[in-house]
């Protein structure tokens, strides 16, 4: 153990089990530890580093930015939170933003919102329609939506009613959403369920029963949205109709920052001190969300469409020569390999051939590599995930 490792084992609150590396620096889609070793990414710290490492852009900005004028609370103007909504709203078709630090705060404010339209309008809705395999976040409102038993039974009671249906059967939904449900939430792609992609036969089942209910849309695109699979949101690829929307970890490529956007139904129902946040929407946070946007936009959206196909194509080669992988899901630059076997042993076997991946669902290979990886660095990690899981295969892993 290091002394980065045995500091924190002293000092640092134990809730996350931690891969034995200390990370000190990154280039593009490259970090290196303490030792100097050399890793290929293919995680962008669970869907964050969307610029990948040391961008010299984001870095001028950010450091522009720390000598100009970092904070000032949301007690005051400033001039780059208008011009960060103005281009969310542009780009999304919603009407209004919502700034705040973290994909969970955004989930939070969707429920909050959600929760106030019902009251303004005078009626008792509170029940929330959510899909089994979901994840929304850590904090209580967002964990009250996360399906796994395993994140929340320890902090149970949550908040309620929420019922989880299954995200195969447009028919058990149609029949779930009534006029006593205040919001349906769903994430486009699920994440950490797996991911999992939502159907369009689903989609347009929440559409057309919300559409009769009035039942308000919460599209989840913390993970999926923000040019992660190769489109600016992923609800309008499957036709989903959402009127709030979470946003967060490509967002600030790195600087940790969260928007909610709204459309004006909702947003005229929100009331002045109805939420609110120290954080949310600093100068910093906003300079780089605008600098994310501007390469996103600048042809790095084409880009993740581009070496998305070539990233699937070699996928579905490892697949059919290797076994231990059932099923290759995902879109762009977001995808899971679904293995007959526990995951788990594919991580370290990953880091031995350096190369950055993690477990998901007990069964999922997760990938998630920042937007710039080309195809050359997507070769050389997919043959090191292909010798990997060669290696857990000839060891005998778990099941197989």
């Amino acid at each position: 153990m290091d002394a980065v490792q045995n500091l924190e084992a002293q000092c640092v609150l134990q809730t996350y089990r931690r891969n034995p590396v200390t990370l000190v620096r990154g280039e593009g889609v490259r970090l290196f530890d303490a030792n100097g070793r050399e890793y290929l990414d293919l995680l962008s710290g669970i869907g964050v580093a969307s610029l990948g490492h040391g961008h010299p852009g984001l870095a001028a900005a950010i450091a522009d930015q720390a000598r100009t004028l970092l904070h000032t609370s949301n007690l005051f103007f400033h001039p780059l939170q208008g011009q960060l909504a103005e281009r969310l709203v542009a780009m999304s078709g919603f009407d209004r933003a919502f700034f705040c630090n973290s994909g969970a705060e955004a989930i939070e404010a969707c429920l909050k919102f959600a929760r106030r339209y019902w009251y303004t309008l005078g009626e008792t809705r509170s029940e929330i329609i959510a899909f089994e395999e979901s994840f929304h976040g850590r904090t209580m409102g967002a964990l009250s939506v996360t399906s796994d038993e395993h994140y929340r039974a320890p902090f149970e009671p949550l908040l309620g009613p929420v019922r989880w249906l299954p995200t195969d059967d447009p028919a058990a939904v149609a029949a779930a959403i009534t006029r006593n449900t205040a919001a349906v939430i769903i994430e486009p792609i699920q994440g950490e369920g797996g991911i999992r992609p939502i159907s369009p036969a689903l989609a347009a089942a929440i559409n057309d029963a919300c559409a009769k209910t009035g039942t308000l849309v919460i599209a989840d695109e913390v993970q999926c949205g923000l040019g992660r699979t190769g489109h600016a949101f992923y609800a309008p690829v499957i036709g989903l109709r959402p009127d709030l929307m979470a946003l967060g970890k490509a967002l600030g490529a790195g600087v940790p920052v969260g928007a909610t956007l709204i459309n004006n139904k909702v947003a005229a129902k929100i009331s002045y001190g109805d939420h609110g946040t120290t954080y949310g929407g600093n100068l910093l946070a906003c300079r780089a969300a605008l600098c994310f946007l501007d390469e996103l936009n600048g042809g790095l959206l084409e880009h993740v469409a581009r070496t998305g196909r070539h990233f699937e194509q070699r996928l579905r080669a490892i697949a059919a020569a290797q076994p231990l992988v059932k099923e290759v899901r995902g879109i762009g630059l977001m995808w899971g390999l679904d293995l007959t076997i526990d995951a788990a042993p594919v991580v370290p076997a990953a880091l031995a051939r350096n190369l950055i991946v993690n477990r998901t669902a007990d069964t999922v290979v997760r990938l998630l590599p920042p937007l710039v990886i080309t195809e050359a660095d997507i070769d050389e990690a997919l043959n090191r995930l292909e010798a990997a899981l060669r290696d857990v295969a000839a060891k005998g892993g778990p099941g197989a």
